[in-house]
């Protein structure tokens, strides 16, 4: 990489393509995301190695629920033996697992496994690994805005005071800094209801690369390109650089 002190310090992927890697192959769909769950087991590994602060993972959106319930509870599975099998590396590691989501909407199964992860790590101080589950971009607006209402209504804050940061402590994100390098694998060129109001000056990289056969060298990749832009915030040049 480039310059090793230019290490984004939130890296947000969303992971597309299993199914079609599968297709390619003559495979079944569920052998796609058994693929692309051990890709994740590297690039979690990798991104900790670099010196990644935070991974923000894809894993499932709302509208996944959509997808026929066989590929759904393949998934489900998939999700809780990744938890369960990368616990003791986690705390080896002392990664911290965090999730963000609609979780009432997992089965019990798999939310008592995601919240048993969550509890026995959330004192790991090294690099969070943060999972979008059951997730939707509108939907955390959505939430956040609920929340706020209700303060109003109870007059704990007027609406005089609702600006962006505190709609941004209302998110399901709060303890975590904004992304600064979005990735998308597999060649589509859109963000998916995913982090829409965290990615406001995030740093997008498309790959045409299906995520089961994105490696430690593609991560590079996205991170060199990432070094190479200029982040001005709504400056001027000389004004960043000053």
């Amino acid at each position: 990489m480039k310059d090793m002190k230019n290490i984004p310090r939130h890296v947000a992927i969303i992971m597309d393509g299993s199914g079609r890697w599968a297709k390619e192959k003559n495979l079944p769909r569920v052998e796609g995301h058994r693929r692309g769950s051990e890709v994740v087991r590297k690039i979690v590994e990798v991104s900790r190695e670099t010196g990644i602060k935070v991974l923000t993972l894809y894993a499932f959106s709302e509208e996944n629920w959509n997808r026929p319930k066989d590929e759904v509870q393949a998934l489900m599975g998939l999700l809780a033996e990744f938890l369960q099998s990368e616990l003791p590396k986690m705390m080896d590691e002392r990664i911290r697992l965090c999730a963000i989501g609609r979780f009432s909407q997992l089965s019990d199964i798999v939310r008592r496994v995601l919240l048993e992860t969550i509890t026995l790590t959330k004192d790991n101080g090294g690099m969070i690994l943060n999972l979008a589950l059951s997730y939707s971009g509108r939907g955390e607006i959505v939430d956040a805005a609920k929340e706020i209402a209700v303060q109003v209504a109870e007059k704990r804050v007027t609406s005089e005071e609702i600006d962006e940061d505190m709609i941004a402590r209302h998110l399901y994100t709060k303890d975590l800094p904004d992304p600064d390098l979005l990735i998308r694998t597999s060649g589509e060129m859109r963000i998916s209801n995913f982090l829409l109001f965290q990615a406001a000056y995030t740093e997008l990289f498309f790959t045409q690369t299906l995520w089961p056969d994105f490696t430690k060298e593609d991560l590079y990749k996205a991170i060199c390109n990432y070094q190479n832009r200029e982040r001005r915030f709504g400056m001027l040049s000389e004004q960043v650089k000053t």
